[in-house]
């Protein structure tokens, strides 16, 4: 018998309670009453394992959209042996080689293969653009929804899930604009902001509005600026947005020009060109909103 733990307080004599771990029941050490017959088992859950790795868990993957399968597939080990340890026969090996490949037939459809190449994609995304799993997991689910719509259909697979991942940071209110998506799938600009307007007119999404707030981070960072430089860009645009100045501009030629009016008031030298380059605008959008923002405020 396997005592688990001792507890006093029995209900016939007082004597102390023991648990046996083996029978799940909690019974008097004095007069052997029982008072619970089976008792739930709080211990972690293992699995026996047959090789020498130290992982114990029970749980897999977790499921997500953004795998092809959605994490749910089985696959057919490649060992030869059986469950217990046993070397399979050659007809038993030549049985399961044949299983294998029907196997991996079975999920080859037309459309695991436009997922299955699709998400290799976004997974690139993900490294060059540092995007989060919840942008990742909703980019999934609109261009899920597309397929299923047969939109991708007669399109190029990275022009739809680059506009779906687009679409994605849109309403997570992440700053991330068309040039960068275009860029780190190397396809035109044009044909990212085509398919997005598509989507938004077919799976009738309404998106945000992306705050301008939000973008001065970005190009800060890429610039290296101080913090006091982007305190006095965001003081600059809550005054625009408290006068809503910044009603119909782009958000990010407005921090754009935030930011070089900061920069110009504590004499860094940060010319607009190199703004132009952080921000992918172009230096005319910054010396306009500029001269707009200095002549409003």
């Amino acid at each position: 018998m396997q005592v688990l733990n001792v507890k006093s307080g029995c209900t016939r004599c007082g004597g102390s309670m023991l648990t046996d771990g083996s029978t799940g029941e909690r019974f008097c050490q004095k007069c052997g009453n029982v008072i619970v017959e089976n008792i739930e088992d709080s211990r972690p859950e293992r699995r026996f394992i047959s090789d020498d790795s130290s992982d114990n868990s029970r749980t897999g993957t977790p499921n997500s959209l953004a795998i092809h399968d959605r994490g749910l597939a089985t696959t057919i080990g490649s060992t030869s042996k059986d469950a217990t340890g046993k070397s399979l026969s050659s007809v038993m090996q030549q049985d399961m080689r044949r299983l294998r490949i029907w196997d991996n037939r079975s999920q080859s459809e037309k459309t695991g293969r436009n997922l299955r190449a699709a998400f290799m994609e976004l997974g690139k995304l993900k490294d060059k653009l540092t995007l989060s799993d919840a942008v990742i997991e909703k980019a999934a689910f609109i261009y899920r929804k597309a397929v299923g719509k047969g939109l991708v259909r007669g399109r190029s697979i990275p022009h739809v899930l680059a506009a779906s991942a687009y679409a994605a940071c849109r309403d997570a209110g992440t700053p991330r604009t068309l040039s960068d998506f275009s860029d780190a799938l190397n396809i035109k600009k044009k044909a990212v902001s085509c398919s997005y307007r598509m989507l938004l007119k077919e799976l009738d999404m309404k998106m945000p509005v992306m705050d301008s707030l939000n973008c001065i981070s970005k190009i800060a960072s890429k610039l290296n600026l101080d913090e006091k430089v982007k305190r006095h860009a965001h003081e600059i645009l809550s005054d625009a947005n408290d006068k809503e100045l910044t009603a119909g501009k782009g958000p990010m030629g407005l921090a754009a020009a935030a930011l070089y009016m900061a920069c110009v008031k504590y004499d860094l030298k940060i010319s607009q060109r190199e703004i132009s380059v952080a921000s992918g605008v172009t230096e005319v959008t910054i010396r306009n909103r500029s001269r707009a923002l200095r002549e409003s405020i």
